[in-house]
């Protein structure tokens, strides 16, 4: 199917109306144009429906579980009834926990610590840090980047058969790749990790917002996801899944609301007795309008439709892969071959250029937000570009200046809020900038590339 019939595909829904869809920016050449935002992967816009929810309930608002009040008691209301909305929104089993957290990196954080003694933890290098790194406490076995979904369910046999059949053990994999949009063989994993008697953590924070997420159809433990990627603003995740690890578990925080009685002893010291429900690792005041806006996303992706949105993000992705596909100089970053299948994040390198030069100027001379660096996702990347695994480089860009050859990528993403016009702006940006070069001069700045102003 060509670029030009795609468009009138009547399959394809419109985008959904998020926030900052009319917003203007300054241009380095001169003059303002409409932001295109394709940084969906780092932090996607608010929904506009998420936005209106969030602003009716906003005067309303309240502390949770603790007060008799009107708006007390309505915020409590709000805030279990989102807790709801999630599990129904994941699929949850009856006897599964929803946690609501501060992103998915709390989230596996939250489990990390809440793992038994001597449990080993099976993870690929291809993970995000999120989920790569909270595992400190327990014995990490890492396993090489996959070249296929089917060598990753077998390097995942392989490693569990050769564990200590008798102790704990956990599976983290990620549902969808935050460098390459690749989406990894869940269900097969989950399988293969439950067969040697290991438990599975997915992350799912690329996943979520592109495609539905059910806990029990993927036959997960665990799911965790941020709902600033879910097109939720306000610094909110979500941990869901079996209640056991977590109920026997210290708190997370020690605190109000994660404890149900305290009470002074003879010898002047304190007994505890902590809850054994999500709020044993909800201490403090709870981020309410965080749980409310996931909650609410949740409910507006799911009237939107999956499907539909789906064959939007494979419009989109099919209309960046087939404007670019007669550019030898630009190269997409993928484990499992260009035909697997994604989400809407797409990584590449251009030939002739730093990565980091390049994306400032896509900002500077054309409005176009992407993403440079290393995602993150530093072993995964390394490995993808062919890089020295002990080469330097940070989650955003390296110092190397323009023109300089850098161990970094550019990461275009893009979801339900999405127009076409801006994957166009941005196929016609790459192309002009590979053939006619950038119309500004740039230097390095605080490890950042950007214009050079000073003339």
């Amino acid at each position: 199917m060509s670029v030009s019939s795609l468009a009138a595909d009547p399959s394809v829904c419109a985008p959904l109306p998020v926030l900052g869809r009319d917003v203007t920016v300054p241009l380095v050449t001169g003059g303002e144009v409409t932001y295109a935002a394709l940084d969906y992967a780092a932090s996607a816009p608010a929904l506009q429906r998420v936005w209106d929810d969030v602003a009716a309930y906003a005067p309303y608002y309240g502390s949770v579980h603790r007060g008799a009040g009107y708006l007390s008691q309505l915020s409590t209301d709000l805030f279990e009834n989102a807790r709801k909305a999630v599990a129904e929104f994941l699929d949850c089993r009856p006897a599964d926990q929803v946690v609501f957290t501060r992103s998915t990196t709390d989230s596996l954080n939250l489990l990390a610590a809440a793992l038994p003694g001597d449990c080993q933890v099976f993870v690929f290098e291809t993970e995000h840090h999120a989920s790569l790194l909270p595992w400190r406490g327990a014995r990490v076995t890492y396993l090489d980047a996959p070249g296929s979904p089917r060598q990753a369910v077998e390097t995942l046999e392989r490693a569990l058969a050769d564990r200590d059949p008798y102790g704990p053990a956990l599976v983290c994999v990620t549902g969808a790749s935050n460098v390459t949009g690749e989406l990894w063989p869940v269900r097969e994993l989950a399988a293969a990790a439950h067969a040697h008697g290991a438990r599975i953590v997915l992350d799912a924070a690329q996943l979520a917002p592109h495609h539905p997420v059910s806990v029990r159809d993927l036959d997960v433990d665990w799911v965790a996801f941020s709902g600033h990627k879910l097109y939720a603003p306000f610094g909110s995740g979500v941990l869901a899944g079996r209640s056991d690890w977590l109920r026997e578990a210290e708190p997370y925080l020690a605190g109000g609301g994660a404890s149900r009685k305290v009470t002074r002893r003879e010898d002047g010291g304190v007994d505890v007795e902590w809850h054994e429900t999500a709020a044993r690792h909800e201490a403090g005041s709870p981020n309410v309008i965080g749980a409310y806006a996931i909650a609410s996303a949740c409910k507006a992706l799911t009237e939107a439709g999956f499907d539909t949105l789906v064959a939007r993000e494979q419009h989109l992705i099919r209309r960046v892969r087939e404007g670019l596909a007669d550019v030898p100089e630009v190269r997409f970053l993928s484990l499992f071959g260009d035909d697997a299948p994604r989400v809407g994040v797409l990584s590449f390198v251009v030939d002739g250029w730093n990565s980091s030069h390049f994306a400032a100027a896509l900002s500077a001379e054309y409005g176009i937000g992407v993403r440079d660096g290393l995602f993150c996702a530093h072993p995964l990347v390394r490995t993808l570009l062919g890089g020295d695994a002990q080469a330097q480089g940070e989650c955003g860009a390296p110092e190397a200046a323009p023109g300089e050859k850098s161990l970094n990528a550019i990461r275009v993403s893009f979801g339900a809020g999405t127009p076409d016009e801006h994957v166009d702006r941005f196929v016609a940006a790459v192309k002009e900038l590979v053939r006619d070069g950038a119309r500004w001069n740039y230097r390095t700045e605080d490890g950042r590339c950007v214009p050079d102003t000073s003339a």
